[in-house]
This record gives C-alpha cells, structure tokens and sequence, in this order.
C-alpha cells in the first residue's frame, strides 16, 4: 500500500498500548480510518489506522503489529489521509499482499491514480439490473444456478469441502459470454494458509490466469488488521478495471469467514459490547458496505460481480456469518458433505441452493431458448428420486413401482452425470442442457410437465434402451 502525503498533522504522545492497539490524545479533525504514523522509541515507524475516535482520545491499529512500546519515546504523527490503492493498467498479472504491495518479485506499480479502498457508493438510481449469463463451465451452477453480471452469489462451504478446488476452477474458467476479450479476474484470499496460499499462486501460473487477474494474498500469520484490508483492496481493483476501463470483472473472496473472526477479535480488542456469538453487532453494515458494491451503472459497460466464499462453523447454516451474508446478497451456493462423502465433485447441494438473478441472465439471447424448462424439469425430477430414495430407505427399494425405480436411477444418474464433473473439465452451457436433456430421456415423456412441447420435439433424443 502507498501514500501520497497531503499534510501531516502534530504528533500526539501514547497514552495506553494494548497489542497492535494504541490509545493516544485525540486532535481536532482527525477522521474515522485516517492513515497514521507510529514513531518507536527506537526509531522504526509503522503504519496504522485511526479506528475509534472521541473527544478525549483515538484508537490506532498498527499495521503489522508492535512487540513492545515504550510510552514515553512513541508518539503518532497524523497523515490527513485513508488507505488508498496506487491503479494502473498493471495491476493486471499481479499477486500483492494484503497492504497492496507486490509479494511475485515483480516492480512496485506506477500509479494512473490513488484510489480509497472503502470505494464510493453506487448511486441507486443509476444502478442497472443485473441480466447478463456468466459462464463458469460448472453445471451446477450455470444450469441451476446461474451467476449473472453484476450479481453477488456467495458459496456456502464448509471445513474439508473443497471450496478451494472450486474457486481455482472458477478463476481457470469463468467468462462472459460472447465477451471474453474484457473480462478479468480479481481474487482476494483472507487468513489463508501457506499451503493454500502456494496452490492458489501455483494455479494461476500454471493454467495462464493470471494474465487476466489481480490477486491480493493475505496468508493466517499476516496481522489480523490486514484481513480487513484485503476485500476491500480487491474491490477497489476491480473498481478502477470495471469503470475506469469498462471491463467484466469477476471478484473472488475466500474464505470471508476469516474476515469476520477478525472483524471480531479488533471489536473484542476495542471492548465494544457483543452481539450474536460475540460479533459485533455492526458486522451486517460491514459487509454490507463490500458485498454492495458489485453491480452495473446504467451507460458504463463495465460490472463488478462478486463470488465470496465462507467456510460454515460447525457446518450451521444459520451462523451469525452465513446468516448475515444471505440476506445481503442475490442467493447462494451450499456444497453437501454427503455428496462429497459420495465422491461427487463439485459437491454442490441443488436443494439449498439458490440464485435470485437467474431468470434474468438466461433465455434466448443469453443461454438458449429451453434453459428455464430444463432448469425446472431437473429440480423437480431430482426431488421425486431424492424422495424416493428416503423412502427405499425404510420400506426397501423391492417395494418400489417400476417407475419409482426409473426416478430412483433418475436421482443417481444426475448426481453422477450432471452435477459431477472433471476438476479440469469446461462445460458450455449448451452441454450442460444436452446432459439435462438426456437425463429427460429416460423418464416417462407425460411427466415431462414443466417442458413446453415445442421443446421436448426439439431437443428430446430417441430413448436408449
């Protein structure tokens, strides 16, 4: 992270130091996340930031965080300034830190400009719906779940589900369809380990992603003040990618879980009274200042969609940080441990899962004509099997009608064939539709109620027997 130094406000001397917290003498006209300067006794300065601010006093995170301070020689010099973000056209190809700064080996950018990493919000009556397909090459979600330009869609995992695999596979694979010249990548990692950090950093190299990414990397040994700067660095990336060069920018945030444990240790640190499991009780407000800036503005071609990925504690789905984050965005994705036990990858629970934007993003023009029809039809002949196999549970599969036997196969042959896919394997969505279909074709064509007949003329194949 740089700094462009607009004036520097006198120091104040350090009253109390809690951790990387410092309590010093307050000053008129500090503001809230103001940039300052910490001074040791020993002479090494440190970055911080004014996170609480009254009359009598302000509160300083210390970027990086302080072994020890001597009160007496320390003092903190006030720079008028918030984080910003130095942007150019570089920033493409580039893996940084969770303070913005190049950790590949590579120059320090030459900035266009300084952005604020808090952003500026989009004024609502400019805002553009969201109705464009993204295609991620998962079936799962194109066909079920479609994401949507603009849209922000998180997934719902869990500790030992491979969310990871995921997100590497929506990096290699995500585009716009029709639009794959002006879409990019931006990918912002929180509290991840080492070892995540490095298949992340080695996925991009291999597979030629990072051409077309921004990646921000801030690893669980960083200073927990950082994991608050690293979405927002990532948003501001692709902020500057989407309105300043009108490209299709896809963001993704892993794991978000992280964010709010330090959300919660800085408002434990600062003695704020808790709320719901001991976060705070402004951590809806604070996501929503991130999750919210994903969108389009009506007469700019660029958008900014947002993918956040959050490991569910104790796999609840009603968590404080799962809760939260569903009533904020467009829908989600929730993987199955029980499909993951079945060896299905990606293991992503249809039943649970959701996208709120879906009907407007597919269709003639944007997928193909039949995929509303498929999407229903699958559903509710993947219920029926689901259903049935309960039932085959308790009474035996001997019990059941020979059609009861078809949806039974039915259920497994769309675990197996259409939600399972390769790690490496890219499906456009017509595949995905044809795969739809021929599952359709195993089934008793009266029951194919939720398909116009047009279509069941068109795309049905003849039945295999």
């Amino acid at each position: 992270m740089e700094f462009s130094s607009l004036y520097v406000k006198e120091g104040r001397a350090i009253n109390k130091a809690k951790g990387s917290l410092l309590v010093a003498e307050s000053i008129p006209g500090v503001r809230f996340n103001e940039i300052v300067d910490v001074q040791l006794a020993s002479g090494e300065v440190k970055s911080g930031q004014a996170i609480d601010i009254s009359k009598e006093a302000i509160v300083v995170q210390v970027f990086g965080g302080v072994s020890e301070v001597d009160l007496i020689g320390s003092r903190i010099r006030y720079k008028g300034e918030t984080l910003r973000l130095p942007v150019s056209m570089d920033i493409l190809g580039r893996v940084f830190n969770g303070m913005g700064d190049p950790i590949e080996g590579g120059p320090r950018v030459i900035p266009e400009e300084y952005l604020d990493i808090n952003g500026e919000p989009i004024n609502p009556a400019m805002r553009q719906p969201p109705a464009e397909f993204i295609e991620t090459g998962i079936s799962a979600i194109d066909g079920l779940n479609a994401l949507v330009r603009g849209q922000k869609l998180p997934i719902f995992s869990a500790s030992g589900l491979p969310h990871n695999r995921i997100v590497a596979q929506l990096i290699r694979q995500a585009t716009v369809k029709g639009r794959e010249e002006a879409f990019a990548l931006v990918f912002g990692a929180i509290g991840v380990s080492y070892d995540d950090a490095s298949f992340f950093m080695r996925n991009l190299e291999r597979t030629g992603a990072l051409e077309r990414t921004v990646a921000f990397i801030n690893t669980a040994s960083d200073a927990v003040i950082e994991r608050i700067s690293t979405p927002r660095l990532a948003l501001t990336a692709a902020e500057y990618l989407a309105w300043r060069h009108n490209m299709h920018v896809l963001v993704i945030l892993t794991d978000m879980t992280n964010y709010c444990e330090a959300l919660r240790e800085l408002s434990s640190m600062r003695e704020e009274i808790p709320s719901r499991r001991g976060y705070p009780g402004y951590m809806y407000t604070d996501l929503a200042t991130m999750y919210e800036r994903a969108g389009m503005i009506s007469g700019r071609e660029g958008s900014v969609t947002i993918m956040p990925i959050l490991t569910m504690p104790d796999d609840d789905i009603t968590h404080p940080i799962p809760d939260l984050t569903g009533y904020i965005t467009e829908g989600q994705i929730v993987l199955s441990r029980n499909l993951e036990r079945k060896g299905v990858y990606p293991p992503i629970d249809v039943f649970l899962s959701l996208s709120r934007m879906m009907k407007e993003g597919i269709g003639p023009g944007k997928t193909r004509e039949d995929h509303n029809n498929v999407f229903m039809q699958s559903y509710a002949a993947y219920a029926e099997g689901s259903y049935l196999r309960e039932i085959s549970t308790i009474i035996g599969a001997e019990a059941l009608s020979e059609r009861d036997n078809i949806y039974l196969r039915n259920a497994d042959e769309f675990e197996t064939k259409f939600i399972a896919q390769g790690e490496w394997e890219k499906r456009t969505v017509e595949e995905t539709l044809d795969i739809g279909w021929r599952l359709f074709s195993a089934l008793p064509q009266e029951d194919l109620k939720l398909i116009k007949e047009d279509f069941i003329k068109k795309y049905l194949p003849e039945r295999q027997e």
